[in-house]
């Protein structure tokens, strides 16, 4: 769980920093990208105490599948939210097709 909640955590800073200054047009890029860069910084002390955590009981695949689809529901939240964008009926089918990928990464064969 620790984990888990770690890596929501780190994909909440690593939304703001990949997609939050699209509503800041108007600043440099150098700017954004400076700001993107500090606020990646604190997603990276989230991400990889979470990956070290979780490697005690997930493999990395399984890792890598859990923040995938823990990233699609951040961004997912984030779109809608704070860039007020809509969340299109295809979007959901493709999430969806997403999650059933992560079944099959954690189904026991």
């Amino acid at each position: 769980m620790k984990t888990i909640i770690l890596l929501t955590i780190s994909n909440i800073f690593m939304t703001v920093a990949w997609y939050g200054h699209l509503k800041f047009k108007h600043y440099a890029l150098w700017i954004v990208i400076l700001v993107s860069w500090l606020i990646a910084f604190a997603e990276y002390c989230f991400q990889v105490p979470a990956n070290r955590i979780g490697h005690a009981t997930f493999s990395a695949a399984q890792l890598k599948t859990i923040q995938e689809v823990i990233s699609l529901t951040v961004f997912a939240v984030f779109s809608v939210t704070y860039l007020k964008e809509d969340f299109k009926w295809n979007y959901l089918v493709g999430f969806v097709f997403i999650i059933l990928g992560a079944w099959f990464v954690f189904k026991k064969w």
